[in-house]
């Protein structure tokens, strides 16, 4: 066998990226179901079609994951944030899903989705330092 070695790359080339995911997928595929990421993105534009808000997240085994969800400052707290959830959950459950997760940083959103029915199954402590980072999930 040859002589391997063990590299940093603080640069990563695309291509060694996507080399490593192909492989670790392959390997998943071959103990479960495929996994088949279905993109999901809602969002809530201006009269200018401008984005201001909107929510961006994938379903995959039967699972919604809310990757990134964003409401511009001025129109938080009308509801937005809520009505892309039920979308994305609505169309969660189209899709066949039974459950969806997330996570947020505790300067964020935490009450936001516990009012949504989300619940806390995990907190990184001191993440970022000073913060908590939790990670929720729900039953749809």
């Amino acid at each position: 066998m040859s002589e391997l070695t063990i590299t940093v790359d603080h640069q990563p080339d695309s291509k060694d990226i996507r080399t490593v995911i192909s492989h670790l997928v392959e390997y998943n595929n071959s103990q479960t179901q495929p996994d088949v990421n279905d993109p999901l993105a809602i969002w809530v534009r201006d009269s200018n079609n401008t984005i201001v808000a909107g929510l961006v997240g994938k379903t995959n085994w039967e699972w919604l994951y809310v990757s990134h969800l964003w409401v511009a400052e001025t129109l938080r707290g009308q509801g937005y944030g809520s009505l892309m959830m039920q979308k994305a959950e609505e169309t969660a459950k189209e899709r066949g899903c039974g459950s969806s997760y997330l996570d947020t940083f505790s300067f964020q959103a935490l009450g936001f989705y516990q009012r949504l029915g989300y619940q806390i199954f995990g907190v990184l402590e001191n993440f970022p330092p000073g913060h908590q980072r939790y990670f929720l999930s729900k039953k749809l």
